[in-house]
């Protein structure tokens, strides 16, 4: 069902599956205000991208809130002291979670949406997260996006005065990364805009080798494309 001019949010990283959930909810004519974080991440290459994803999908509003993250718990992400995992030799495994994992990220940029569409008077929050291929982060999983959105319709003004009830959006929590390249070509995201590596080098390429590098090559294998962007290595 097309919806025509209904606000909402929704979280853009500026990487593949964030960039999919923007198209996808412009794809459902909802009027879109995007929220990227600055948090200390060292692959920051990826608040550009989200920039150049706005702007090809004309978003009403883009925002980039800096907040600090690097002295809340040790992540590879935001600590340049810790090396970002490379070639793990098994990416399936949801037991182990690795140093990439940013203590409670989810939370704090789903909270942040959340007040931000309180304010627009918006009640649809779209996030990229994924259960399928995914690195066994805990906040990437079905049962924090329920428990989150039970959070929201508890906590704030407009909605227990009965204005309209909050839903997080998860479009592609249960599809494989081949699939959420299948869907956002047909909506005609353009990927070269994108970027997903954890760990670029200087000037800003891919390195094919960390979770988030493979799990994106794999995707476009599997969905019979030549990934856009330019890798060290692939």
């Amino acid at each position: 069902m097309l919806i025509k001019n209904k606000k909402a949010v929704v979280l853009l990283s500026g990487g593949l599956d964030s960039a999919t959930v923007l198209g996808m909810a412009h794809g459902e004519g909802f009027q879109c205000y995007a929220l990227t974080f600055k948090y200390g991440q060292r692959h920051q290459q990826e608040i550009g991208a989200a920039k150049r994803i706005t702007t090809f999908f004309k978003v009403s509003e883009h925002r980039v809130v800096d907040i600090d993250l690097v002295g809340f718990g040790v992540s590879s992400l935001i600590d340049l002291a810790l090396e970002v995992p490379k070639d793990r030799a098994n990416l399936d495994d949801s037991a182990q979670i690795p140093s990439t994992y940013v203590p409670a990220r989810n939370t704090i940029f789903l909270s942040f949406a959340l007040g931000w569409a309180e304010v627009l008077g918006a009640f649809d929050i779209f996030i990229g997260v994924n259960a399928m291929d995914y690195s066994g982060y805990p906040d990437c999983r079905p049962e924090f996006i329920t428990a989150f959105e039970k959070t929201a319709n508890l906590a704030t003004a407009a909605a227990v005065q009965g204005k309209g009830r909050y839903r997080i959006h998860t479009p592609i929590i249960n599809m494989t990364k081949r699939e959420i390249i299948l869907t956002g070509t047909k909506l005609g995201v353009d990927y070269s805009l994108t970027h997903s590596c954890y760990d670029p080098d200087e000037q800003g390429r891919s390195c094919g080798r960390c979770d988030s590098c493979r799990l994106r090559l794999k995707g476009f294998a599997e969905a019979g494309f030549e990934d856009p962007i330019e890798y060290v290595k692939k």
